[in-house]
């Protein structure tokens, strides 16, 4: 006779056929199937054990199985296995017809707000998609981690672990803002291990872990996961959509001073943190940008102020609408590196107008160009350049002047402590 598949048919424990004994022996190592929940299989191969050796043990039988089974679910509850996601390749939306042709992200953008990614995303978790490679959900989206992702971010198609890239832009971690992904595509063997989740915001000041929407077994969830995943955590890459545009989940316009400041926590600082930190601010803060206001958000503040050539009230480290135009439009100069020495705004410290005129001679012209032609404004030495303020100084400081922009007296080619600064920044 023909002998169900084993998933379908439990031998029974008082069969003493050759047959069913085979199977209850056999029965522990049959391989878990793709999506299968390694804890859930590892409690029934123990109950299966038992069943087996209970002609012969008997009274024992239901410790050892409840025994096996919680040390399968305790290692289980320990850390999050290697996700078994197979997934669907490139194809259209609601399964239909024949996978489609190559992906062209490039011109069929669509665009779509942080807002929009992660409501479009939590729809999937309040419904509890379940996993399924080969299903395709009602809005046309296939229901693997993949599709999750498509469906997140509003592409036209399906897509997989080895053509979503294309449709984002690689960042680091520490820039992650809620809609961006972190993706694992295993080139050696895309079926083992690659991944994609959702960034939904860091947990803890520490950006040890954050909020992961992903689609796995059993169905859509949203959880905290340990940065990047629960395996091949160095292998996974973080991508911002390409299509992402500003609304009510990017904010562009100045929120307005009151949200800055001694005593203030919300959303806007955590953010001028994160923008100051991309525009060389780093050093400022030991545990990354937070909602709370500190120093360390007024001392990189006022660093980019000063980067900007600005003084007074105009550098007092808290931002302004200038301020916070620069830094979201990613525009204005760099936070310079942190100097050695004396520094002013982080530069080495201008000595003074007096030491840039004719016949003067010291290390300060020296060194002012020797900068000159690191920056690429040498071009006006024959020789050198030495410790004797020569014309040839004057028009290279000149050049550099001009390229900032300015003209008239401002580009006279005599350094000044805007010139200086920029010049060593």
């Amino acid at each position: 006779m023909t002998v169900p598949v084993f998933e379908e048919y439990e031998p029974p424990a008082d069969c003493g056929c050759p047959g069913c004994a085979r199977r209850r022996r056999t029965a522990a190592a049959l391989p878990v199937r793709h999506g299968g929940h390694p804890a859930a299989h590892g409690a029934r191969r123990a109950l299966v054990m038992v069943t087996a050796a209970g002609v012969v043990l008997s009274c024992g039988a239901g410790q050892a199985a409840a025994t096996a089974a919680a040390r399968g679910a305790r290692a289980d509850t320990a850390v999050d296995p290697q996700p078994g996601s197979p997934q669907g390749t490139v194809g259209p939306l609601s399964g239909s017809g024949a996978s489609g042709p190559p992906s062209t992200p490039d011109t069929t953008q669509r665009t779509t707000t942080r807002t929009d990614i992660i409501s479009r995303a939590q729809k999937w978790v309040t419904a509890k998609v379940p996993y399924n490679m080969a299903a395709y959900w009602s809005d046309g989206y296939r229901q693997d981690c993949s599709g999750f992702v498509s469906m997140a971010w509003n592409l036209g198609t399906n897509e997989w672990t080895g053509s979503l890239a294309a449709f984002g832009t690689k960042i680091a971690r520490a820039d992650l803002e809620p809609g961006d992904i972190l993706l694992f595509h295993n080139l050696a063997d895309p079926s083992v291990g690659s991944h994609v989740t959702v960034f939904g915001g860091w947990t803890d000041h520490t950006h040890t872990h954050y909020l992961a929407y992903e689609q796995t077994s059993p169905h859509a969830r949203k959880a905290t996961t340990p940065m990047a995943y629960w395996s091949n955590s160095s292998k996974y890459v973080a991508y911002r959509y390409k299509g992402i545009v500003s609304g009510s989940g990017s904010v562009t316009a100045f929120p307005g001073a009151a949200k800055f400041g001694p005593g203030k926590n919300n959303a806007h600082v955590t953010r001028l943190g994160q923008l100051l930190i991309a525009q060389g601010g780093k050093r400022f803060y030991t545990a990354g940008a937070g909602p709370r206001w500190s120093d360390a958000d007024k001392r990189a503040t006022q660093a980019f102020q000063l980067a900007q050539g600005w003084k007074g009230k105009e550098a007092d480290g808290l931002p302004g609408p200038g301020t916070w135009s620069l830094l979201i439009k990613g525009t204005g100069h760099r936070i310079p590196a942190a100097g050695t020495g004396s520094t002013q705004g982080g530069t080495a410290a201008y000595p003074g107008k007096s030491f840039f005129a004719s016949g003067q001679s010291n290390d300060h012209v020296r060194k002012l160009g020797a900068q000159l032609v690191k920056k690429g404004y040498g071009a006006h030495y024959l020789t050198g350049p030495g410790p004797r303020w020569t014309e040839a100084d004057r028009r290279n400081v000149e050049a550099f002047q001009r390229a900032q922009g300015w003209s008239g007296s401002a580009a006279d080619g005599y350094p000044g402590p805007e010139t200086w600064r920029r010049l060593f920044a």
